[in-house]
């Protein structure tokens, strides 16, 4: 990632399957809602909107996979996404993604670009 970063939460903070961290980015000069999980030992981050309708994804705040621990799942009209690729494979948005956005994670801290 070029330019500079910022520390979105400690590494410890992210369990498999468990509990996201929200935070915002900012794109095209405009802040977004976004949110950072485990996955199979890595970190995943998207814009936190739902493909089918402008909405946010989490049930309850950082509250984004479904009850198997297994997809994410959109709160509101049930769409079911990949946690590593943010393809929808299920629900009324089928086919399409969540718009990622990019961190590393090094030195105990997951981190984001500024601005993208």
């Amino acid at each position: 990632m070029a330019g500079r970063e910022r520390l979105i939460c400690a590494s410890a903070e992210l369990v498999d399957g468990g509990d996201g961290v929200r935070f915002e980015v900012t794109r095209q000069g405009e802040g977004l809602p976004a949110f950072v999980v485990r996955w199979r030992a890595r970190a995943f981050a998207y814009i936190n909107e739902c493909q089918h309708q402008s909405t946010e994804l989490d049930w309850n705040a950082g509250d984004f996979f479904d009850e198997s621990k297994l997809y994410l799942m959109c709160a509101t009209h049930g769409a079911i996404y990949e946690p590593d690729s943010g393809l929808c494979v299920a629900g009324p948005c089928h086919g399409a993604r969540l718009a990622a956005v990019e961190v590393s994670e090094r030195d105990g801290g997951v981190f984001c670009a500024e601005d993208e």
